[in-house]
């Protein structure tokens, strides 16, 4: 077999054992990777009902066929868990060199079981697994924490996977930080993590697996390293470069989602910190010329450490325009603390901005906030709530339960202010704006998801690359209909698929290229009709695990605040129209063979080789 390891650890923390297991290759070629491996295991190995943060629940750590080889792209790997935001399926991407370093150690995933009654740390070296005491990194922050590890370990090569005290404290949306700056952050994998007291798992390895056609993926790699720059823009600036654009089209979040304009925007952008001299250097993933992660400094009015990285467009957003905040600098100090404490910078801005729309309407005072002016556009009140969640401190320690939760112990009608979907908050793209992407939030198992939905500004620009699969169309950005939804479905599951095989969607390869690489890489024959029916795969199960615990079609909607537009938006009054979103579920559904409940049918999982999954669908466990 090319391009895998053939072989996943299983790590037991409560009884302290580990073991190595060999899947078959049909196994490796049913489920790819990713996504594909996370969603089997749990589906088969956490009983239903399972919380989240107790021993029953695991945590698979899993890599793709491209995670780790010369391929621009390839440093993704996937982490997932029953999630203990939403209670659903969990999971999680990051990027970095911690997955590529997996790969070279011997192995394609991890599956983590159990609790320690101390805290520990897993070693990987070669294909040769331990588990170490970790007493003196609890408490740490994610930096020292990696820090720590390499003195002990005597080698500064060592690449982990580390949870900060965000993590330890088991706030619901903390984060698994890859090489520091990289994170795992939806869902909550930290807190799970942190509830089996697994501090880090460190990998080093110089043995990367076999390729097929070793030359033709250092050819599709080399095209890349002297066209990117013709095909992206991400190398200048990073992700945050449009804010501008998108607050005038009515694409950015502001005042948790209930305001129009930010007058304020150009002032938190990427180029803004660039401008004022903030930006140290730009750094990249493994194998990646793109270079799109900034690294920022700051002295005054805060300390920012740049080996912390810098804010990017979802974190921009949330800690900026979501919370009113027009000051770069807070957003740079906020970013840090998320890094630092390993948080989810868009879950810990979308509830912040939240609780200033509680404290605005006087449902929470300054007796609950222990004195913090906790007002729209307060940067430094904003800065301290993030410090304060990530210890569970005053407020901090409802809002670290998620805005789901937090809205029904504040109480006072605050849910209707909540913006959420299945206990996930809502990322920094309007679904008024791009309704795809609001479809795609109602739908995804994880609740609001914004890496594998469909950016439909996007999509209409580039439907060149798209009229293989017939989607020759433009569809309106604000336009919620049956043609949305198979846009969704055509584009979407291309975008599903990176997170199975480990490819970042930053770097800008075509899906023929893609494929290319993959058959190069595993040395099987692939084409694009095999490789969507392992993508609806992976989704059709994970839709089994959700109805498993107890959801249903009534869970994929969106909050009611979007079925109109503030008033001073330039969206001029279009919302999501209830009824067209029901409508648009029923097609997209179809198109994944669900009935019209969104529940796969029998059919569907014979034809996707899945029928076993169908005991969870009637009661089994």
């Amino acid at each position: 077999m090319k391009g895998y390891n053939g072989k996943i650890l299983r790590v037991n923390l409560s009884t302290r054992q580990v073991s190595s297991e060999e899947p078959t290759e049909e196994y490796y070629k049913t489920y790819l990777g990713g996504r594909g491996f996370i969603v089997h295991t749990l589906l088969k190995e956490v009983p239903r009902g399972a919380d989240p943060l107790g021993p029953e629940n695991k945590l698979v750590f899993a890599l793709g066929p491209i995670t780790g080889h010369p391929f621009p792209g390839s440093g993704r790997n996937s982490v997932g868990a029953k999630s203990p935001l939403s209670g659903g399926y969990g999971e999680s991407e990051a990027g970095g060199f911690w997955g590529a370093e997996l790969k070279r150690s011997g192995y394609d995933a991890i599956i983590v079981e159990g609790k320690s009654d101390e805290p520990v740390y897993l070693w990987i070296q070669n294909g040769r697994p331990e588990i170490r005491d970790a007493r003196n990194l609890w408490g740490l922050d994610v930096a020292e924490t990696e820090k720590e590890i390499r003195k002990e370990l005597q080698d500064a090569r060592v690449r982990t996977a580390a949870i900060g005290p965000a993590g330890e404290k088991l706030v619901r949306y903390a984060s698994i930080c890859n090489d520091i700056t990289h994170a795992a952050g939806r869902t909550g994998m930290g807190a799970v993590m942190g509830s089996k007291k697994l501090k880090a798992v460190a990998v080093r390895g110089n043995a990367p697996p076999e390729m097929g056609n070793r030359e033709k993926v250092l050819e599709l790699s080399r095209w890349m390293g002297q066209n990117f720059k013709t095909k992206t823009n991400f190398w200048q600036y990073g992700t945050g470069q449009a804010m501008d654009y998108y607050e005038a089209s009515g694409n950015l979040p502001i005042r948790n989602f209930a305001a129009g304009r930010f007058p304020e925007v150009e002032g938190i952008t990427s180029q803004s910190m660039f401008k004022k001299g903030y930006v140290e250097k730009m750094e990249s993933c493994f194998g990646c010329p793109v270079r799109c992660k900034k690294m920022v400094k700051l002295n005054q009015p805060w300390k920012v450490d740049p080996i912390y990285g810098g804010p990017e467009y979802e974190t921009l957003g949330a800690f900026g325009s979501c919370c009113g905040v027009g000051q770069v600098e807070a957003i740079m100090k906020a970013n840090e603390l998320c890094c630092r404490n390993g948080m989810d910078t868009i879950s810990a801005g979308v509830t912040i901005s939240f609780a200033m729309e509680c404290f605005e309407k006087g449902v929470l005072t300054l007796k609950e906030t222990d004195g913090l002016e906790l007002t729209f556009g307060n940067g430094p009140a904003m800065v301290e709530m993030v410090e304060r969640i990530a210890l569970r401190k005053g407020l901090g320690n409802i809002l670290a339960e998620g805005t789901k939760r937090a809205a029904e112990v504040i109480g006072k009608g605050s849910a209707e202010w909540a913006m959420h979907v299945k206990g996930e908050e809502i990322p920094m793209h309007e679904p008024r704006y791009k309704q795809g992407m609001g479809l795609h939030y109602s739908v995804h198992a994880t609740g609001a998801d914004h890496c594998s939905g469909i950016h439909d500004d996007v999509v209409n620009k580039k439907l060149a690359e798209w009229d293989w699969i017939g989607l020759a169309e433009s569809v309106p950005v604000y336009e919620m209909s049956g043609r949305k939804a198979r846009m969704l479905y055509e584009v979407g599951l291309w975008r599903h698929l990176a997170n199975s095989i480990g490819l970042c969607l930053f770097v800008p390869w075509s899906n023929e290229q893609v494929t290319q690489a993959l058959e190069a890489i595993t040395g099987w024959p692939m084409s694009s009709h095999k490789l969507m029916k392992t993508v609806e795969r992976a989704m059709t199960l994970a839709r089994i695990f959700n109805l498993r615990e107890g959801f249903s079609r009534r869970d994929d909607t969106l909050p009611r605040r979007f079925a109109s537009s503030p008033t001073d938006s330039t969206l001029k009054g279009v919302g999501v129209d209830p009824e067209k979103l029901a409508s648009a579920q029923k097609v997209y559904y179809q198109m994944l063979g669900w009935d019209e409940s969104g529940v796969p049918t029998s059919a569907r999982l014979v034809e996707l080789n899945i029928e076993w999954a169908a005991q969870y669908l009637h009661g089994g466990q």
